[in-house]
């Protein structure tokens, strides 16, 4: 139940960030990438002075893995800050939950793991929930001018934030054999802040006061939610808290009418409902499984 609590404290935390972010407006999205991990630094920081863990998060085995993981990572929040600001806060985010289901995918045709029926199904069904989403925004595909507005370009970058997001779990996989979580999670906000700072010949507004304040506040918010997170899985299985990051779906939906005026249309409704239902679908067979590997082990164990 503390895993549970946790799990959907970091998910507010998550959806405060994105609002913060959205709600600064014009702010080119590699500046608002350095701020998100940036400031993010500093409570991570402090949770670790605390738990007298710095020296350990400090240290490494896979330097180059955390360069690879924040190259991918940091392209994934680019792509996926730029989105916000041109898209629904609830239609970005919904869009985003392609991520685990690119994963499986991914893992079977990269990493060649085994992938049954069932999973890809789930994956096929749940992708054409993202199809169903990004039609309208598509105007290449619905007769309008094509690939001529906002809209249509925040639609393909949240698609392909979630593409490199999923590379990025797939990374976080590989750096777990090896990494401790708080190395992982420190490594990337200072890398990732340190690769931001190329994006500044292509463009940096400087912000208000209230921007700055915006700014600033999204990455404490999403450094707590990042603590959270990881709190979240040292009391509860992964596969009983992850379906709990749809409920960001809901706080979006609300945050998004009330905040933004944002009102969700009907294929975003039903391409997010199926999203949902297959990326639920996905955690629950791996659920399964792990339990099916569980007993095949104790039954092998003399």
């Amino acid at each position: 139940m503390r895993g549970i609590v946790l799990k959907v404290l970091s998910v507010c935390f998550f959806v405060v960030m994105a609002t913060l972010l959205k709600a600064t407006g014009t702010i080119p999205a590699g500046e608002l990438v350095f701020f998100r991990c940036f400031f993010a630094i500093l409570p991570v920081l402090a949770w670790l002075l605390w738990r007298r863990q710095l020296r350990s998060a400090l240290h490494t085995r896979n330097p180059l893995g955390h360069v690879v993981r924040a190259l991918v990572g940091a392209s994934s929040m680019g792509l996926g800050f730029f989105a916000l600001t041109r898209l629904p806060l609830p239609e970005a985010t919904a869009i985003g939950f392609a991520a685990p289901l690119l994963i499986v995918a991914f893992s079977a045709l990269l990493l060649k793991e085994r992938v049954h029926v069932f999973r890809w199904t789930a994956v096929i069904v749940g992708l054409f929930g993202v199809v169903i989403i990004l039609w309208p925004r598509l105007t290449l595909f619905s007769g309008g001018q094509a690939m001529g507005n906002a809209e249509t370009w925040g639609a393909i970058a949240a698609f392909g934030a979630a593409i490199f997001t999923a590379f990025a779990m797939m990374q976080v996989r590989k750096l777990t054999q090896t990494e401790r979580t708080e190395a992982i999670v420190i490594y990337f906000f200072i890398s990732a802040s340190i690769l931001s700072l190329a994006t500044i010949p292509f463009g940096w507004a400087m912000p208000t006061p209230q921007q700055a304040a915006l700014l600033i506040g999204a990455g404490f918010a999403g450094g707590i939610g990042q603590l959270l997170m990881t709190s979240a899985y040292r009391y509860a299985d992964m596969s009983v808290i992850a379906p709990f990051e749809y409920v960001s779906l809901l706080l979006t939906l609300v945050i998004g009418f009330l905040v933004f005026g944002d009102v969700p249309t009907l294929s975003m409704v039903i391409g997010a409902v199926i999203i949902v239902l297959s990326g639920i679908a996905v955690i629950l067979r791996e659920h399964y499984l792990g339990i099916d590997r569980i007993k095949a082990r104790e039954a092998n164990t003399p």
